[in-house]
């Protein structure tokens, strides 16, 4: 997991095409990621991170590749890839799989059946939860974060162009 040492918005586009595999029972998904979101610390007033560490940023904090799972409007998980520079904090949210039931961070996460119970967990070694790398089967598209009020300006959403699972129409940088 060495190419999640790098700055957050560089491993976002990075994560598009590589798998999140979930065991469930004796059935495992493994699903192609086609669209990210990139939060880093403090210079970015939309991440959990960027007050510093609090009880529930502290995982973007800590080693990469390790899973960051929060909930949010009292209803919804969302899964985050922990990546950062070293010395830095960042997460990669997982905005949607490459699947009907997975075209958004809550959606993909009810489906899977992620939950906070599943946070910080090693995605690179888990049995429960982990990402297998691969390659984007489409062009990557990039503009900006959606669903935030702070750092509105900055362009770290990436999706596969075209993908119909993406999960809300895109708002192209310009």
């Amino acid at each position: 997991m060495d190419s999640l040492n790098k700055p957050v918005w560089e491993v976002a586009p990075h994560l598009l095409g590589w798998r999140v595999c979930r065991r469930l029972g004796e059935t495992v998904w493994k699903l192609p990621i086609v669209e990210t979101e990139a939060y880093a610390s403090v210079e970015d007033g939309a991440s959990h991170a960027w007050r510093g560490p609090t009880p529930r940023s502290r995982p973007m904090f800590g080693q990469v590749g390790r899973s960051y799972v929060y909930f949010i409007y009292g209803m919804y998980h969302c899964l985050n890839v922990v990546a950062h520079a070293p010395g830095e904090a960042g997460a990669v949210l997982i905005r949607a799989l490459d699947h009907p039931s997975c075209n958004g961070p809550g959606k993909l996460c009810r489906f899977l059946q992620i939950d906070r119970d599943l946070s910080e967990v090693d995605l690179g070694s888990s049995d429960l939860l982990w990402l297998e790398p691969g390659e984007p089967d489409a062009p990557v598209a990039q503009g900006l974060r959606v669903g935030i009020r702070k750092s509105v300006e900055l362009p770290w959403r990436f999706w596969l162009h075209g993908n119909p699972h993406v999960s809300r129409k895109p708002v192209v940088f310009p």
